[in-house]
């Protein structure tokens, strides 16, 4: 069985390879020892701390085969971004030139450095390792976070967003980022991802010009990939439109992928979820859901088949032990069909 739990500081050399696997891209986890321990600890301070506002938190979860005992996959949700340093995003606009006496009409896309997204939370750091992948891995890692935050919503932004991995090749090359960034910076798209992964977006964001830029001017290559997701990305694309997120023209500013965002309450898993009373024994034929505890700091969540019935839901005694729960304890299904 696999379940998902918050990081702590003995998953660092799991976190460390998944980081290292990953490739270009995952800007959030460089895979650098030090700055990953932070990370860890920012976590185990976030699940600690006594916030009833969203803050400078950042919870993070790590995908666990309890039969192994081996952790292969994470993910994690930043209660809110831009309250330290400004959180950029290209906003793609349109600017009209027009000339009655010439008889010329046109529309070009623009792009707007903005940061109009400061204060969402912000979902982060996915990632499956590929032997984990297949069996509802992806589904579950991708979905335990609205369970979270459907249990803790005071710990979160009205507004939700995901910034999506944009294209860039084998090699690591972003079309975009040739056609727009290397202009002001003469280092590799790889160099500026690692910067950036760091903690640094803000600073190579200054640097970057602050006046709109006709989309015209860029090369056909990078007008192409302009948001559009890395092909590894679009199954998590999915799954998140599936849940009611959508691209509103933000694309990030070094790859060109898109962000897309959804209001908190409106999120599908998040309006769907419900609080039972858990039962322990043996349940009948169900339908697949997540079920999670009710715990912050123990929390735990899986994927299972279960029915339902009422105001209660039996678990498997298997099943119970892996999320921690007993009969007459809450717990919280987020149906996925």
């Amino acid at each position: 069985m696999k379940i998902i739990r918050p990081i702590r500081a003995a998953d660092l050399d799991a976190l460390l390879q998944m980081a290292e696997t990953a490739g270009a891209g995952f800007t959030s986890l460089p895979p650098v020892r030090e700055y990953l321990q932070r990370k860890i600890e920012l976590s185990e301070r976030s699940f600690a701390a006594a916030a009833e506002t969203p803050g400078h938190q950042r919870y993070m979860f790590v995908l666990q085969d309890l039969e192994s005992g081996r952790v292969g996959g994470c993910c994690a949700v930043e209660a809110a971004c831009g309250l330290d340093e400004p959180f950029y995003n290209y906003h793609v606009g349109l600017t009209v030139h027009a000339s009655h006496e010439l008889d010329v009409y046109r529309r070009t896309p623009t792009l707007y450095l903005s940061n109009d997204y400061t204060g969402a939370s912000v979902l982060v750091s996915l990632y499956l390792a590929p032997d984990f992948r297949g069996g509802g891995g992806g589904r579950l890692l991708s979905k335990c976070r609205f369970a979270f935050m459907a249990q803790f919503r005071q710990r979160f932004a009205t507004k939700v967003i995901a910034e999506m991995r944009g294209v860039s090749d084998e090699f690591g090359r972003s079309p975009f980022w040739e056609g727009l960034g290397r202009h002001f910076f003469s280092i590799d798209y790889g160099r500026a991802e690692h910067i950036v992964g760091m903690g640094n977006k803000a600073f190579i964001a200054e640097l970057m010009p602050k006046h709109p830029i006709y989309t015209v001017l860029l090369s056909a290559e990078a007008q192409a990939v302009m948001g559009q997701v890395h092909p590894q990305t679009a199954p998590a694309l999915h799954l998140l439109e599936q849940e009611g997120f959508r691209y509103q023209g933000y694309v990030d500013i070094f790859d060109g992928g898109p962000t897309v965002e959804a209001p908190l309450a409106d999120i599908r898993s998040i309006r769907r979820s419900q609080l039972l009373t858990a039962a322990i024994g043996e349940s009948g034929a169900g339908t697949s859901h997540l079920v999670a505890n009710t715990r912050l700091a123990g929390f735990r969540c899986a994927m299972a088949a279960l029915a339902p019935d009422g105001s209660q839901v039996v678990l498997s005694r298997e099943l119970a032990d892996a999320l921690e729960v007993e009969a007459g304890e809450s717990v919280r299904l987020v149906p996925l069909s």
